[in-house]
């Protein structure tokens, strides 16, 4: 289960930017923020972090099929970032 925003401090600075099929993507973005450039996952129980420029895993466990979701979202969103020069 996630937790909620007002539990942790971590949950707090960290907005949800997208959520589909039961996933949870949350990022912060400050300058000096730790490298690499990643985001967080959440599904159930699960929790990971997802390293933006290689798209692997750098923290954390997903099922299969949610890395795989997870992954082909941020290949979308790369893509899409490309074509209009935002975000990624």
């Amino acid at each position: 289960m996630v937790p909620p925003h007002d539990t942790l401090q971590e949950e707090i600075a960290l907005p949800t930017i997208s959520m589909f099929y039961g996933i949870i993507i949350r990022m912060y973005f400050a300058p000096g923020e730790h490298p690499p450039p990643h985001f967080h996952v959440y599904y159930a129980e699960y929790t990971a972090t997802v390293d933006i420029r290689t798209c692997e895993l750098i923290e954390g466990n997903l099922p299969k099929k949610q890395i795989k979701l997870t992954l082909a979202w941020l290949n979308y969103i790369k893509k899409s970032s490309c074509v209009t020069g935002t975000w990624l």
